[in-house]
């Protein structure tokens, strides 16, 4: 791929027939002397995150972001998974100036707003479960994750959720409780908010059990049965299971074939209600509304946010009618459904609609993973490929037999893949997750991997 010829001008037009558009410009290294002077004040006046690629953006469009030196990247990464249609779609970006111009807020949990009802109706439509259903509006997803633990608690009055070992479901505190994907996210912060506790993921790759699919029986999911209520977790006192359809931050997981229904049929058993985290899979991203909806189970309680704003704070939980709260005050927020961000919502649902993005999710999501299995065909350093549409990954290993992980590899991975023009973000101990827009077309997907494939043998030449 050259990176210096000149590709055609990246249309605005989001419509499907729009241009392709390839070839990543860099006109500086990544991070250009204006990108640099950002970096060092950002280190100077902002607290420590999470921020480890030198990418300092001006501008987006579709899948490319043009930083601050004016280098145009091809973006992997959709702002982590938030930017389902695309940078400054025009329908969001219209809907945003219109509603910005007439009223942005007015106290969301204090009055009423006709944007916010209609965006709860549409959203209790495309969750699954044929019951009565009602919505509340958070600004993240681990406010989402928050709320739903409190709604659990407060209606069930049971201390105990349980979770996954390897999810992530947010940094503040009830969250944080049930967070377990890395140490470095609850080091120091003990004692967590009480009740938390944990079961093994099912991560076939790297079975805690030493068994293999599908001979193991779903024995991760029969041994809360058969030992953790046994033993360690009274079922009576559990208030609720939240899980991830499809692990995020713990490495992008995809859970067996048969494993929900399997977990669901328990939990039934004991009339335990099953809290879905579509923080990061859900809006299409698996090429369905919901991940969850891949395997055949109706949840109890589905939390979003991510790609549900269109790129503005926004996120929501929907709730079986029959929990909501009989006082007022138990529970609420300031910005929850915020008239904004309530409109960027509709608009992102009715770009996804229009031009069939679950559609193009689900065969490009198909291509995908063909072609980051052909990389592994060529790199023994590439352990697993796995995903859902087009929420993927590869998981980096320095050998295939042993399995053991190589973080400092991919972490090589990434800053090379970054310099050539590709933006990207780790997952889990050793992975990179491949989540561009749903817009992708065949063409960008062609380009990131002939540049994955340059990183990999740039990063194995600096070992």
């Amino acid at each position: 791929m050259s990176q210096t010829a000149q590709p055609p001008v990246i249309p605005t037009s989001h419509e499907p027939t729009r241009a392709p558009a390839r070839g990543v410009i860099l006109r500086t290294p990544i991070p250009g002397p204006n990108a640099q002077r950002i970096i060092a004040r950002d280190r100077q006046f902002l607290m420590t995150t999470t921020k480890g690629s030198p990418v300092v953006a001006a501008s987006g469009s579709g899948v490319w972001i043009t930083d601050v030196d004016g280098n145009r990247l091809l973006d992997f990464a959709s702002g982590v998974a938030v930017q389902a249609v695309g940078y400054s779609h025009p329908e969001v970006v219209r809907a945003i100036r219109e509603q910005a111009g007439r009223l942005t807020h007015f106290a969301g949990t204090d009055f009423y707003y006709e944007a916010q009802v209609q965006l709860a109706e549409r959203l209790i439509h495309l969750t699954p479960g044929d019951f009565p259903k009602k919505v509340f509006f958070t600004n993240s997803g681990t406010e989402s994750a928050e709320a739903a633990l409190k709604l659990v608690r407060w209606n069930r009055q049971r201390p105990i959720v349980i979770g996954l070992l390897g999810a992530f479901h947010g940094r503040t505190m009830g969250s944080l409780s049930l967070t377990a994907s890395k140490p470095v996210q609850r080091a120091r912060y003990a004692p967590f908010v009480g009740g938390g506790t944990h079961i093994p993921a099912p991560y076939c790759f790297r079975c805690p059990y030493k068994l293999e699919y599908p001979s193991c029986d779903f024995y991760c999911a029969k041994i809360l049965k058969e030992l953790y209520f046994q033993t360690s977790i009274p079922p009576d006192d559990v208030a609720a299971f939240l899980a991830e359809p499809v692990m995020g931050e713990g490495g992008y997981v995809v859970p067996p074939p048969g494993w929900h229904r399997s977990i669901k049929t328990i939990l039934d058993e004991y009339g335990i209600p099953l809290i879905d985290d579509e923080v990061q899979a859900g809006m299409g991203r698996t090429g369905k509304w919901f991940a969850i909806e891949h395997h055949g189970v109706v949840p109890e309680i589905v939390t979003m946010a991510k790609a549900l704003g269109g790129g503005l704070p926004m996120g929501a939980v929907i709730f079986p009618a029959a929990l909501d709260y009989p006082v007022s005050g138990s529970h609420s927020n300031t910005f929850g459904g915020n008239l904004v961000a309530s409109v960027a919502a509709m608009a992102t649902i009715d770009v996804i609609e229009k031009e069939h993005l679950l559609e193009n999710a689900r065969v490009q999501g198909d291509y995908l993973i063909g072609r980051l299995r052909e990389l592994a065909d060529q790199h023994p350093e590439i352990g697993d490929v796995r995903g859902l549409g087009l929420m993927t990954a590869t998981e980096f290993v320095k050998d295939r037999r042993t399995k053991e992980p190589a973080p400092a590899l991919r972490d090589r991975v990434l800053e090379e893949a970054c310099r050539r023009g590709l933006v990207l973000l780790g997952c889990g101990r050793s992975s990179i997750r491949y989540v561009p827009p749903l817009i992708v077309r065949r063409e960008e997907i062609d380009e990131a991997i002939e540049i994955v494939d340059a990183a990999i043998r740039a990063a194995r030449s600096r070992e």
